[in-house]
């Protein structure tokens, strides 16, 4: 096999697992799910203190953190 092409062979491998790897499962889909509602219930435990707060809080949700 010539360079170039296994240099090829690679690079395309390279990109087929990577996007394999970014699927999300019905499994990871239930995970979320649980964080998010584990999260609405310490909100309601545990409600933000002021506007700031809570804005951080919306922040948070919003990035996935």
């Amino acid at each position: 096999m010539r360079p170039s092409t296994a240099l090829k062979v690679l690079v395309a491998g390279a990109f087929l697992a990577t996007a394999a790897a970014c699927s999300e499962g019905p499994a990871e889909r239930a995970g979320t799910k649980l964080d998010n509602a584990g999260r609405s219930i310490s909100d309601a435990v545990n409600p933000p203190k002021g506007p700031a707060q809570s804005l951080g809080r919306s922040v948070d949700r919003t990035l996935g953190n």
